[in-house]
């Protein structure tokens, strides 16, 4: 099983970003493979896009209502839209790696630590969610203070996504920044993504649209707390 961290290989934010995860992870003796993976180049994400046959589907301002799925899109904070497009094309690849592979993976963005060891092969056996988000929510989504204190609220180590928001506001994991991905769950992203259009990423993964979304009690990772690379 392996492990995949998102890098902008020409951005000396992300690889020290992605040094300090990599560290994190040999630091709690992890025993699954990690390796760097090159991310989406924004100067390349709209004929990324194209080339594979996708559609952006999402406003860059103000908010429109989503008549296919009943959801109401907000606009990203997003000086460089092509940046927004980078990132979700970067997780499209690694949703299609895993299903081609058949096999689960860990996906990481740079600004995520580890602070627990992961036995991913116990948490893979125990869950019984097709995306399980791993990561610690405080500073990483909107309401994290809410979301964090949700899930520490209930009992099982394994638990659906806490409701923080309008049935109708996109709730997903907490900010993409570390999760478990099944095949079936990976083949599940990419048919939404075909269905409903390239949205941001962390919003096209919410639990209206994806009935086996998850998250744990324990909190494996978390954010380095570091400039964002997309968002500016």
């Amino acid at each position: 099983m392996k492990s995949y961290i998102i890098t902008l290989e020409d951005n000396k934010d992300s690889i020290d970003a992605a040094r300090v995860c990599k560290a994190s992870h040999e630091g709690f003796k992890n025993t699954f493979d990690i390796e760097t993976f090159c991310a989406t180049d924004t100067k390349l994400a709209e004929v990324s896009l194209r080339a594979s046959g996708l559609e952006w589907n999402y406003p860059w301002s103000g908010s429109e209502t989503d008549f296919k799925s009943g959801l109401t899109k907000n606009a990203y904070t997003t000086a460089d839209p092509r940046k927004r497009i980078a990132c979700f094309m970067s997780h499209y690849r690694l949703w299609h790696r895993c299903k081609e592979a058949n096999e689960p993976i860990l996906v990481l963005e740079h600004d995520a630590v580890f602070i627990e060891n992961l036995d991913f092969e116990q948490v893979l056996w125990d869950s019984p969610f097709d995306i399980l988000g791993i990561n610690n929510p405080l500073m990483a989504t909107r309401k994290s203070k809410q979301y964090h204190d949700t899930i520490l609220s209930r009992p099982e180590q394994y638990q659906r996504i806490p409701d923080i928001d309008s049935v109708t506001i996109p709730q997903g994991l907490a900010g993409n920044s570390a999760y478990i991905i099944k095949p079936n769950g990976a083949n599940a992203m990419i048919e939404l993504t075909r269905e409903h259009g390239a949205w941001p990423n962390d919003a096209l993964m919410c639990k209206q649209l994806v009935r086996s979304l998850g998250v744990t009690r324990t909190f494996y990772t978390k954010i380095q707390g570091i400039r964002s690379t997309t968002t500016l």
